[in-house]
């Protein structure tokens, strides 16, 4: 069992202090528009790492790469304006604390700010996380399928919201369902005071984690939530 804390939008007072090294996790999950120092914060008490995607009120993040040479983004050197230490998944499938994380961050687009999509975008970008899951399968070792998807808004229809910025991406369900995740865990879509409900999309549990969730998850079968909480 992987034991693991996902956070998004909401900071959450008893985690941005030193209470938090009691929960003792193994791997940080970022769902998107949190200040980074928070989730620089979080690894550092936690001694645990983290995986984010940004959210639609994060800064542009694309284009950085990361070479030995340090942080480079055109061509030229850049300081990386994220989390330090932490690993970006947006557009990507990485492997951390024994899982295997994909990511898309962003939320649908309805005016001119950084990391939102329109639907057309994002099913491009869907599609690139499918073909790479599907060339990452046929490596020596590598497997089909990840055992969490993290994004910033949810799919449409499955926990996301009628006004235009809160929409979720439709792209989502069948990418839910060729990468058959454990989990999928997103932000986006504040609860105001409310527990959300965890929805599902075929075998896949679909959670909201404003604010944050403490779960455990194993590979192949369903998360055991230890605890929620949302909002400060």
């Amino acid at each position: 069992m992987v034991s693991v804390l996902a956070v998004s939008d909401e900071t959450v007072e008893f985690l941005w202090s030193s209470q938090v090294r009691s929960l003792g996790v193994d791997v940080i999950l970022g769902a998107g528009d949190l200040p980074f120092a928070y989730l620089e914060y979080l690894s550092d008490q936690l001694n645990a790492p983290c995986v984010f995607v940004p959210g639609n009120h994060d800064v542009d993040l694309s284009g950085y790469s990361n070479k030995r040479s340090g942080w480079m983004r055109a061509g030229m050197p850049a300081q990386w304006p994220g989390p330090t230490g932490a690993v970006n998944a947006d557009g990507r499938i990485v492997t951390v604390a024994g899982l295997r994380i994909a990511g898309l961050g962003g939320s649908i687009r309805y005016n001119t700010g950084p990391n939102q999509w329109s639907e057309r975008q994002q099913s491009r970008r869907a599609r690139s996380l499918t073909w790479r899951n599907a060339w990452q399968s046929r490596l020596p070792g590598g497997r089909a399928g990840v055992d969490v998807l993290l994004t910033h808004s949810p799919a449409r229809g499955v926990g996301d919201a009628e006004d235009r910025p809160h929409r979720g991406f439709e792209c989502f369900t069948p990418l839910i369902r060729t990468l058959d995740p454990t989990v999928m865990i997103h932000g986006h879509i504040h609860p105001h005071g409310r527990t959300p409900l965890d929805l599902e999309v075929g075998r896949t549990i679909v959670l909201n984690t404003v604010g944050f969730t403490l779960m455990e998850i194993s590979p192949g079968t369903p998360p055991t939530i230890v605890r929620r909480r949302h909002g400060s």
